[in-house]
């Protein structure tokens, strides 16, 4: 059973930082892509950032140039560097992992809430 075990989220000013992590309860290195999502209230799941088993990156607008995502399979992690955090940034943060093949395994995190507010 693949569970995804998401930490580091809580309460932080405009501007400031946090760094989001995500467990995952095997190997990490078995899974095609991570990535970070969230949902605000009301509003649609929208992807923040994934990565592949090779290294590439991609990340949806909103984090583009703000938000750095990296895995560290020796520990079954990734994680989102989230930087000069703006109050449209607070939402539920999920991690994401997938792995392809005639069928495809796509796993979800319970979240991690995030809010920005001063």
């Amino acid at each position: 059973q693949v569970q995804l075990v998401e930490s580091g989220g809580g309460l932080v000013q405009p501007g400031g930082s946090l760094r989001l992590s995500c467990l995952a309860s095997v190997r990490s290195s078995s899974f095609d892509v991570m990535g970070w999502y969230r949902q605000a209230p009301g509003k649609q799941r929208e992807l923040v950032a994934r990565i592949t088993s090779g290294g590439s990156t991609n990340y949806g607008d909103s984090a583009k140039g703000r938000f750095t995502i990296s895995r560290d399979n020796a520990k079954n992690t990734v994680y989102l560097q989230m930087t000069s955090l703006k109050p449209e940034d607070t939402a539920l943060y999920y991690c994401n992992a997938v792995r392809y093949g005639l069928v495809t395994d796509n796993y979800w995190g319970q979240g991690t809430q995030v809010t920005v507010s001063s």
